[in-house]
């Protein structure tokens, strides 16, 4: 069980739709978050966008991330040695 506080305001719009529509405030509420929580889970998370594109352009060599530091520092000599 879960309480709320509301506005005035949007506590007058509940009852007055519960009595138009013949239907729990508590039925209202309900149905109201249920759209909520659909709409935030069809939200697109921004991993799923870029998904398809991850390790698409790669370099083919593997270990990059392991060696940079030697890559790093063979290029600094190159340099160095012209």
């Amino acid at each position: 069980m879960i309480s709320v506080r509301l506005s005035k305001e949007l506590e007058e719009k509940i009852n007055s739709l519960s009595r138009h529509n013949n239907i729990t405030k508590s039925d209202i509420v309900k149905i109201a978050l249920e759209k909520y929580i659909e709409e935030m889970e069809k939200k697109t998370k921004p991993y799923e966008l870029g998904a398809e594109f991850f390790g698409r352009y790669g370099s083919g060599k593997g270990d990059l991330s392991e060696t940079y530091k030697k890559k790093v520092r063979e290029k600094l000599n190159e340099k160095n040695t012209h």
